[in-house]
């Protein structure tokens, strides 16, 4: 009787963390992602568009003017988002780099730059929007 309920337990913490392995697998970053920031009484709201192929993450992140600046050095990995994005503004090329480790619907990280020859980071927490 004891060796049955030891091999009953058995079976239902393998089958438990093989389906918890394979929500992990299916976790992807992939959709459209937004937040917002404020810098003094404005309010900015940028959208993310990830896709998630294999092992390759590609995607866009919007700009001033409606502009849409293309994600570099994209990765996905253990429900980590990596990548950067290089701007140019009056001539002067910057880049940001973007870290956030995803929760199901929600991203949450930091963006790390360059400007004026000092470095900022920020903190950022963006929510997936709902196909």
């Amino acid at each position: 009787m004891q060796r049955t309920a030891i091999l009953t337990a058995s079976l239902v913490a393998f089958v438990a963390f093989t389906g918890a392995v394979r929500a992990e697998d299916k976790a992807s970053p992939t959709g459209t992602w937004k937040w917002s920031t404020k810098a003094g009484d404005a309010v900015r709201e940028t959208t993310l568009k990830l896709k998630l192929e294999g092992d390759v993450l590609t995607g866009t992140v919007s700009g001033r003017n409606n502009s849409e600046n293309k994600i570099e050095d994209g990765k996905f990995k253990d429900g980590e988002v990596a990548f950067s994005v290089t701007r140019e503004r009056n001539g002067q090329k910057s880049t940001m780099t973007f870290k956030a480790k995803l929760d199901g619907d929600t991203l949450k990280g930091k963006i790390e730059g360059t400007r004026d020859g000092k470095t900022t980071s920020r903190d950022f927490e963006a929510k997936r929007e709902k196909a």
